[in-house]
């Protein structure tokens, strides 16, 4: 469960609430302690740090929250690794100058950031054909992939997707 995630209360409302894990982004940026806080109640595994990122003209990354409207000046590699020292278990990494475009995933990001921190990576932002998936897979070293219209508006089914990574040799669950 992701979204409005304020601080530690809300977070123990949604595990409460039945959820196994719950992503943290913007608000952990102007309070990282939450990380920590939650890290120590609930476990690291339960929390996944949503890091959205933009490319800027000099081709650095930096993070961005409030859905991508607000540039926070932090580097994506440095707060990637600060999430991850502060008990994040994952980090759900989604490049908003990908993000609907269907363009395929920003494969330079995700590989910098899965090489720089040992927590899994979940790609984000950007999936348009299955090869999409694979290449974020085999080019970049994430653990998962996100996609969310491809599925909703049904022009890939998610059985299909995962025979065709099966096929080439990626781990899925069947």
């Amino acid at each position: 469960v992701g979204g409005g995630i304020k601080s530690v209360e809300d977070f123990k409302q949604v595990i409460q609430a039945g959820a196994d894990k719950v992503s943290i982004g913007s608000a952990v940026v102007k309070t990282p302690s939450i990380i920590k806080e939650c890290a120590g109640e609930f476990g690291s595994p339960a929390v996944a740090v949503a890091i959205d990122v933009k490319q800027d003209d000099n081709g650095d990354y930096h993070v961005y929250i409030r859905g991508g409207r607000e540039n926070t000046g932090l580097g994506a590699v440095a707060w990637a690794k600060e999430v991850e020292a502060l008990g994040a278990g994952e980090i759900l990494l989604t490049s908003m100058g990908k993000d609907g475009t269907k363009s395929g995933y920003d494969l330079s990001i995700s590989k910098k950031i899965s090489r720089a921190v040992k927590i899994p990576i979940i790609a984000s932002g950007g999936a348009g054909k299955k090869e999409d998936f694979y290449n974020v897979f085999t080019q970049a070293d994430a653990d998962g992939a996100l996609a969310a219209s491809l599925f909703h508006f049904k022009e890939i089914d998610i059985r299909d997707l995962k025979e065709y990574l099966y096929a080439r040799g990626i781990q899925v669950r069947r």
